[in-house]
């Protein structure tokens, strides 16, 4: 069954340089291939505590319908492609969708 999933993505590097675009795009496409497709939210501030030290960090949240499976390869991809991240953050938003095309004439 597919959810609607959110993913949360660094917009710079652990030293503090910036991701470019292009960067990111390699990864959209990575996520496409695995879900089908991919819904980039405007950039948001993200602050959270890691051993006792105040990380803040703005993060782009990107939401995806994907099984359990999927969503596991995305993370697992994410973890790769942005690889001096601590973590990646995942969250199920809902169980139950609606996804209805329009009938060709």
């Amino acid at each position: 069954m597919r959810s609607l999933w959110e993913i949360l993505v660094p917009t710079t590097r652990n030293n503090g340089k910036p991701i470019h675009t292009r960067f990111h795009r390699v990864w959209d496409s990575k996520v496409r291939a695995i879900s089908g497709g991919l819904t980039i939210m405007p950039v948001a501030k993200g602050q959270w505590y890691h051993h006792e030290e105040l990380f803040s960090e703005r993060m782009i949240p990107v939401r995806l319908l994907a099984t359990k499976d999927e969503i596991d390869q995305v993370i697992d991809v994410t973890l790769q492609h942005y690889d001096d991240q601590l973590a990646v953050l995942a969250y199920k938003i809902s169980d139950e969708i609606i996804l209805k095309f329009r009938e060709l004439k």
